[in-house]
């Protein structure tokens, strides 16, 4: 990756069009500091769309340095060129990775899934799963999801006073997702706890090994540096042993007993890392997404008070929901030429990060933004992507998911307070709630 400096000079010492870090270009940090590399930043939820907020108006492409190590990154804010750069993935190429760790060639072949990979082998590997998560296939769950939904929030509600992630947003996906693996119920608590202590890796509550410490290039070959992935590579290989050459319809044996497309057979890393992704992705974004949203009705009794007497609504609520909660901040792209965007001279190697957060707070196509409407129509929010190779994979799940959730739990409520402080992942990528403490009166 080539070096950005404060002169504005490039690195064989022509005059740059656009200086990335100097005062020309540079937020004014008197006034309002900008630092979305630093995750401290992300420790309140006023902070992050502060920035975000900035750099839209002032900024919207921005060089961020890092201190850590790291080269620096461009972010993209502003819906539109989100959008577009998701969508370009022969510019700007997910192959490189996805989140702001710089990984060498071996690293990325070793650690290589489907997110950090394009064009027709993405294709070919997405198209492994991609029936099981249609919308007319996740329909099927629905029975089963009442039913799950009505034992999580009869003992959950009937404490009266809870931690709502633990209790109602944790438990829910996660028992989806054991079902579509068809592992042990028994085993969703050790699935939730790999899932916190791989993504959330800059948070000391819940990693093994700290992102950029000393003891990090110990686990370096690793998904997130995180020791967990070697629990959940075991784990995963001895279901697929189970399960090979045999005729299952669950996840597990789908990708055990399929060729993919392109005639290349997924080799034993490649299911490692798939099976990993699946472990993560199809627990902790759900959970975040459920918890922010029931945040936000609290925060805003009248919209709840709007869902409970009409809940048709629904449906349009749940993607604001979705844009509201934005579970995921962004994801990171690199570069594979020379590009400008908005005046500014993005280099062929530079990670270019789209904050998809930002984006669905974005001013130029959201009507007042920062105000929770759960009729909001149109609603073009970006949480999973739009129009884009990577577009989430279970998309589907996750609204059908979220829609039972609270058509079920707001009718059961007369009332919903927070009873305790609420504490965040220590994280710039995931858009986490470690705890969200709730009293509730039931109707």
């Amino acid at each position: 990756m080539r070096s950005h400096d404060s002169s504005g000079t490039s690195p064989t010492g022509s005059s740059a069009s656009t200086p990335t870090i100097c005062k020309e270009t540079a937020l004014a940090a008197d006034t309002l500091p900008v630092d979305l590399a630093d995750v401290d930043n992300f420790l309140d939820d006023r902070t992050p769309w502060r920035m975000f907020d900035e750099l839209r108006r002032n900024e919207p492409v921005h060089w961020n340095p890092e201190t850590d190590g790291g080269g620096g990154f461009w972010s993209l804010t502003r819906h539109a060129d989100i959008v577009a750069a998701d969508r370009d993935s022969e510019t700007f190429t997910s192959t490189r990775f996805v989140n702001l760790e710089e990984v060498d060639e071996r690293q990325a072949k070793i650690r290589r899934s489907m997110l950090e990979t394009d064009g027709p082998r993405h294709l070919a590997l997405r198209r492994l799963l991609h029936r099981e998560f249609t919308p007319r296939a996740v329909a099927g769950y629905a029975t089963f999801l009442r039913g799950l939904t009505a034992r999580t929030l009869d003992a959950a509600l009937a404490k009266g006073t809870f931690d709502f992630v633990k209790e109602v947003a944790a438990d829910f996906p996660i028992n989806v997702l054991a079902r579509m693996l068809d592992v042990p119920d028994e085993d969703t608590l050790r699935l939730i706890d790999w899932g916190n202590r791989i993504i959330a890796n800059t948070d000391p509550e819940y990693a093994d090994v700290l992102l950029h410490s000393e003891e990090s290039e110990l686990y370096r070959d690793l998904p997130f540096r995180s020791p967990a992935s070697l629990e959940v590579f075991e784990y995963g290989r001895e279901l697929a042993a189970r399960r090979r050459g045999g005729n299952g319809t669950d996840l597990i044996s789908r990708l055990v007993n399929q060729v993919p497309r392109d005639g290349e057979p997924l080799s034993d890393r490649d299911f490692d890392n798939y099976f990993l992704l699946l472990v993560v992705a199809g627990n902790e974004t759900t959970r975040h997404a459920i918890t922010h949203s029931m945040r936000a009705l609290i925060d805003h009794p009248a919209e709840a008070a709007r869902l409970r007497e009409d809940l048709d609504l629904m449906p349009t609520a749940v993607e604001e929901f979705l844009r509201w909660a934005s579970p995921v901040y962004h994801f990171r792209r690199t570069a594979t030429r020379d590009v400008e965007m908005r005046g500014k001279q993005i280099r062929e190697g530079d990670k270019v990060v789209l904050w998809f957060a930002s984006g669905n707070r974005d001013d130029e196509v959201f009507t007042d933004p920062d105000r929770f409407d759960v009729t909001r129509t149109p609603n073009d929010h970006i949480t999973f992507g739009k129009g884009s190779p990577h577009f989430c994979l279970g998309n589907a799940l996750a609204r059908l998911e979220m829609r039972i959730m609270f058509e079920e739990l707001l009718p059961r409520l007369a009332d919903i307070r927070p009873a305790g402080e609420i504490r965040r992942v220590r994280s710039n990528f995931v858009n986490g709630v470690k705890e969200m403490p709730v009293t509730v009166t039931l109707a």
